[in-house]
Parts: C-alpha cells; sequence; structure tokens
C-alpha cells in the first residue's frame, strides 16, 4: 500500500477539503471484498472521516505500512502524516518507512478514534473463524482462538515456526530430524555416560503417530529445587479439548523397582516450559535413575515404556444406571466348597 498517500491531520491545520491527499482507486477495489468489517458507532474525527472514506475503506486506512496488519492505538505518525503500528516503531529505528523522516512520538488521535469505533474480524478468519470483535477484545481472542496456527513443539532451541499439524510434523521430520514411529505402544531408551552433569544433559523428543493423531514423547534432564531430576511426559498435536480424548501410562524401573506415571497428554498449546514446570509428567530423582540403571551408578541406562489409549465416550445424560453398570464387571466371591 503506498501510504505516503495517507495523513493524518486536524482542522487545526488550516487545510479545506480539497488539499486532503486522496488514495488511487486499485487500493479501495482490493480492500472492499471483507464483508465483515462494520462500525458500532461513529465519531466525529476531525477531516478523516469527511474526506477520505470516499475514496477508501477504513480497513485501508487501519492498514499498517510496514506487517499490513490492523493498527491498534498507539498508532504512530510522522510529521508528514505517515503511520505505522507500535509494533512495527521499533523494527524501522524510529524512521518513517516512507519518507525516512524521524518518527518522534507522534500520535494519530484521529485513527486511533476511527479504530475504537469498529468491529474487526478475527485475523484467523480464513482459517474458518467467523468471530467479530471490538478493537479492544480482539486481541485477547487471537491470543486464544482456537483457529490460530501451533508453534513448533521442538524445545531444543526457540523455534518460530507456526502452523497446521501436518506441516508442523514435516517440519520437525526434516527439519529438527526428530524420530518418527507408528504405534500406540514406546520403548524408549535414554543412555548417558556422565548424569553429573544435569544442567547440559541433551534432552529428546519423539513423534508418534496414534489413533490417526500425533503425539509428542519429550523426555530430558534439569534442576528441580537445586535437585537434578529426569522427567517424561507426552503432549497431544491438538487441541486441549481434543487431547481430553486420550490417556498414557509411563513406566520406568530396574532392580526389581519400578515407577508408573499416569495422566491425560496437555496440548501443544501449552508451551514445552509450562508444562515441564508444572510437574506434569514422570519424574525421576537422579539417585533413583542412577539405581534403576544398575552397575557402578556411574552412567546412566534408562528405559521408559508406555502406552497411549482413547477414553471411551461419556454416556448420554439420559442414560439409566441400570444399563452403564451392565458393562461393569464385579468379582464374584468364593463359593463354598
Amino acid at each position: 500500500m503506498e501510504i505516503d498517500n495517507i495523513e493524518c491531520v486536524s482542522v487545526s491545520d488550516g487545510l479545506n477539503d480539497n488539499e486532503v491527499p486522496r488514495h488511487h482507486n486499485h487500493h479501495h477495489r482490493h480492500h472492499h471484498q471483507n464483508p465483515h468489517f462494520s462500525s458500532s458507532k461513529t465519531h466525529n474525527v476531525n477531516v478523516v472521516s469527511s474526506t477520505i472514506f470516499p475514496t477508501t475503506s477504513v480497513h485501508e486506512l487501519l492498514e499498517c505500512p510496514v506487517c499490513t496488519n490492523s493498527m491498534y492505538p498507539p498508532i504512530h505518525q510522522c510529521p508528514n502524516g505517515h503511520t505505522l503500528c507500535s509494533s512495527c516503531k521499533a523494527k524501522v529505528h524510529n524512521r518513517c518507512p516512507t519518507c525516512r523522516q524521524e518518527l518522534g512520538d507522534i500520535r494519530c488521535l484521529a485513527l486511533e478514534k476511527v479504530a475504537e469505533s469498529l468491529e474487526f474480524p478475527c485475523k484467523y478468519n480464513l482459517n474458518g473463524c467467523p468471530g467479530i470483535f471490538p478493537y479492544y477484545s480482539k486481541l485477547k481472542h487471537e491470543s486464544m482462538c482456537n483457529y490460530r496456527p501451533y508453534s513448533c513443539p521442538y524445545a531444543g532451541s526457540e523455534c518460530s515456526m507456526v502452523g497446521e499439524i501436518p506441516f508442523l510434523v514435516s517440519h520437525l521430520r526434516d527439519d529438527h530430524k526428530v524420530d518418527m514411529h507408528s504405534g500406540c505402544t514406546f520403548n524408549h531408551r535414554y543412555v548417558k555416560s556422565n548424569p553429573r552433569e544435569v544442567e547440559n544433559a541433551t534432552w529428546m523428543l519423539t513423534v508418534f503417530n496414534c489413533f490417526g493423531q500425533y503425539f509428542c514423547l519429550h523426555f530430558e534432564a534439569f534442576q528441580l529445587s537445586m535437585a537434578p531430576v529426569y522427567m517424561a511426559f507426552l503432549r497431544f498435536m491438538g487441541d486441549e479439548n481434543d487431547a481430553r480424548n486420550y490417556r498414557y501410562s509411563l513406566e520406568v524401573g530396574g532392580n526389581g523397582r519400578k515407577l508408573i506415571w499416569e495422566g491425560t497428554p496437555r496440548s501443544i498449546r501449552d508451551g514445552h516450559r509450562k508444562v515441564r514446570d508444572s510437574h506434569d509428567g514422570l519424574i525421576i530423582q537422579r539417585n533413583m535413575a542412577l539405581f534403576f540403571s544398575g552397575g557402578d551408578r556411574q552412567e546412566l541406562k534408562l528405559r521408559v515404556t508406555g502406552r497411549i489409549w482413547k477414553e471411551p465416550p461419556p454416556p448420554p445424560p439420559n442414560s439409566s444406571s441400570s444399563s452403564s453398570d451392565s458393562n461393569l464387571c464385579f468379582p464374584i466371591p468364593n463359593q463354598p466348597l
């Protein structure tokens, strides 16, 4: 968008209607296709509404020239009237991307009032979200929208890749070289020659294809209250509501002892660190891990086994207790000889 044709001016500047810059018609044709954009109330905002609106859409006025997203207060402008959003102001090093003038701290109050008066479609509307929101609640909704893309679940580095689940599965396989397995049971072996270096221990991620869904098995070492621990947990590649349809168990042991964990996989909507810090998984103290490893306790050798299963759907609300009891198994008491 040629942002040099947009100026945010006030009546006190002494301009008449003929002096306000106009937009090219091709912008109007491009943005007039959005049927979801509506106004919930009107404001008398300087000369913007009377001179610019007839030749361009409101949506175009609020489009940032750098990121092309809709601008929200604070909306910044340069001395020549070119506008951009607050997020992009830092990216352009305080220089107007159109005229290269220093931006300073000038606010475009007229466009801010326009933005406050409008309702916007969710930016994930092309993904299927039908919501339309006032600008104040739009950003909050988008941060939790079920149609937003997923973040890469790889936790070995700060990967910024986002996308739908099939894309992320290919990304994990091709870019992060993650092991891919099919099946609902697993046997995961973790070996480390120097278990004393917990803070430098590598972590592992394995992806399982089970019930037509994808699950991420994490295994890593970290410090918990100054004590080194190992932790294994499962994340579901999908939304939280779908994750509740599944259960999983993890088992680790050796020398005639074992630990068992059973739980519901967390959605990858929850970040890796959030799940880890909530201790929602199988946690193994280092001394116990070395005991399971056997030998001289100088090398860590853990084998984590587990399985994933699907929870049966809940019975209908109007089902009687007698029908549900028929699916239960009761022990038969011992009969006298």
